[in-house]
């Protein structure tokens, strides 16, 4: 299945869309794409994040900023306050809208860098997130003008987090009309559900409809990778998530993100992130 293409439209009387999501049961893995950029924040929620070949976990307080045509999800494990909702305050505004503004308006200049450094995703810092926080909720209950004058203020605030991580690589963003889009985003939505359990390339041959050269040469020329080297990041990104999120052995962990041998794990965990798993718990701790 590719990601669905959501089609997003604003409310009358405004030039960009936004949702106030609440869901008691889960925030459920829903991998789609669509042409605007969006802007989440995410509340009383922790879970997985899914952003182009970008996997990793997420917290109350997670805000995100994905760009246009990246496909994406987030995908909960369990609420903080089990009482209350898991709640996704969504902004969306097309390109052209953000052009049409950062093209006239000088003092927006660096919201245009930022849009721009948002291709592959980002990941705003704890402390930029938090001090916006408060604006994005009371954002969600003004009229339109100054919800407009809201989003504004909250992409000139965020433009000045230089701690702002990118999450997709640089191979992950493509143009929508891409020659093979429907058959890459078959196969990477795929290789998302089921990198764990392992797949063959006769498997993803098959699902994207090519012969295995020709699924090669698909996949290195839209990700600029192999596909052992995709599914090797993702098993990384979900590992490095449950050692900061999880008091699970190592071994177990290994087990868990699809790996037979504990030595091939460390070793390749090392190769992405230059440290071994246990420093990385380690290190993430001493942070938090």
């Amino acid at each position: 299945m590719k990601p669905l293409l959501e089609r997003l439209q604003p409310m009358d009387g405004a030039s960009w869309a936004w949702l106030d999501r609440r869901l008691d049961a889960a925030i459920p893995f829903q991998w789609h794409h669509h042409p605007e950029f969006e802007l989440t924040l995410t509340l009383n929620s922790r879970g997985q994040r899914f952003i182009g070949d970008h996997i990793g976990g997420y917290d109350d307080g997670d805000l995100v900023l994905v760009g246009p045509n990246l496909p994406h999800t987030w995908a909960s494990r369990e609420k903080l306050d089990g009482a209350a909702p898991h709640v996704a305050l969504v902004m969306w505004f097309h390109p052209d809208w953000a052009a049409a503004l950062t093209g006239v308006l000088s003092e927006l200049q660096a919201v245009s860098a930022l849009l721009t450094r948002a291709r592959r995703g980002l990941r705003f810092s704890a402390p930029a997130a938090d001090a916006i926080r408060p604006a994005i909720e009371d954002m969600f209950h003004r009229p339109p003008p100054e919800r407009l004058l809201g989003l504004l203020q909250v992409l000139l605030q965020l433009s000045a987090d230089a701690e702002a991580e990118p999450l997709a690589s640089p191979g992950a963003v493509q143009p929508p009309a891409s020659p093979g889009r429907g058959r890459i985003d078959r196969t990477l939505d795929h290789i998302h559900r089921h990198y764990a359990e392992g797949v063959s390339i006769a498997e993803l041959a098959d699902i994207a409809a090519l012969s295995p050269s020709g699924l090669h040469r698909l996949f290195r020329r839209h990700t600029r990778q192999t596909v052992t080297e995709y599914v090797m990041r993702l098993r990384i990104g979900e590992a490095c998530a449950l050692l900061a999120d999880s008091a699970l052995p190592i071994a177990h962990i290994a087990c868990t993100v699809g790996y037979v041998s504990l030595a091939n794990f460390n070793r390749q965990f090392k190769a992405v992130k230059q440290m071994t798993p246990g420093s990385y718990r380690r290190r993430f701790r001493s942070q938090q």
